[in-house]
């Protein structure tokens, strides 16, 4: 005669046949819509661009341009046509990975983003880096006259209805050489060489974003005050941040100098700064 099955042995075969199920489907189902980039906790210096801000490589398209003298790396956010452009410059490096990277970065936030090539090579040591930057500062026409071609494909190819720039170092300085050279709608400069003169800097009428780092022996704290007493006077405006306890391209996570922290907070500000101005 059969036994009939308990209510808790039922329960218990239940279980264990529902968990043979979910095995042997392997992982459930995955949404189609990607995840948001993820900020890690804690990233040590030596960290790459995305461990810091996370992957949005799926978020955006990238194409390489080669146009005569306007070299550089093109990035749009994804299904999003005529987004405000931004020109972007990298450290005395060159094109790296690490600017590729950032300009990934701000193209998924909504922005077409010119990536300029002012060297056509990437430094591997400081001495090349030293090599490179002196050769365009040699020349500083020609190397405007370059960031004016990535003004004018983001304006004439690429539609963008405002634009701005934006650099860190040796392109911080480029950054601002740029707005005094041409209309633009907004500038960005981190820890960039400076120009004081007043009589230079009236030809600005765009809203400047500066961030600089107190310790910093290259952008010496003094200078940065006497940039942001110009633009005072000027009737410029402008939002000038100095970060304590923080030194030269404390932004870069490959460098010695990172700083998370002051990094996460001055990428806020800026993205704030840039969504007042070109949105």
């Amino acid at each position: 005669m059969m036994r009939s099955v308990t209510p808790p042995l039922m329960k218990y075969l239940s279980l264990i046949l529902v968990s043979l199920v979910f095995a042997s489907c392997g992982t459930v189902m995955k949404s189609d819509t990607p995840p948001a980039p993820t900020v890690s906790a804690e990233v040590k210096k030596g960290a790459t661009v995305t461990e810091v801000f996370g992957d949005v490589s799926d978020r955006v398209v990238a194409t390489e341009v080669a146009q005569g003298d306007l070299k550089g790396y093109f990035v749009k956010p994804k299904n999003l046509e005529n987004a405000p452009g931004i020109v972007m410059i990298h450290e005395w490096w060159g094109l790296n990975e690490t600017i590729r990277e950032m300009a990934r970065v701000l193209a998924s936030e909504g922005y077409q983003v010119f990536a300029i090539d002012l060297y056509g090579e990437v430094a591997t040591t400081p001495e090349k880096a030293r090599e490179f930057s002196a050769s365009v500062r040699a020349n500083p026409e020609a190397a405007v006259a370059k960031m004016k071609l990535a003004t004018a494909y983001l304006r004439n190819t690429a539609k963008a209805p405002k634009v701005a720039s934006l650099g860190w170092c040796f392109g911080g300085q480029q950054s601002l050489n740029l707005s005094l050279a041409e209309k633009l709608d907004a500038t960005v400069i981190y820890y960039g060489n400076l120009v004081t003169d007043k009589t230079k800097l009236a030809s600005i009428s765009q809203p400047v974003l500066g961030i600089f780092g107190e310790t910093d022996t290259s952008v010496k704290v003094e200078s940065v005050r006497e940039f942001e007493k110009a633009l005072t006077e000027l009737k410029i405006d402008k939002s000038i941040n100095v970060y304590p306890n923080v030194g030269h391209a404390f932004a870069n996570p490959t460098g010695n100098n990172f700083s998370q922290p002051a990094t996460l907070d001055a990428w806020g500000k800026t993205v704030k700064f840039l969504e007042e101005n070109l949105k």
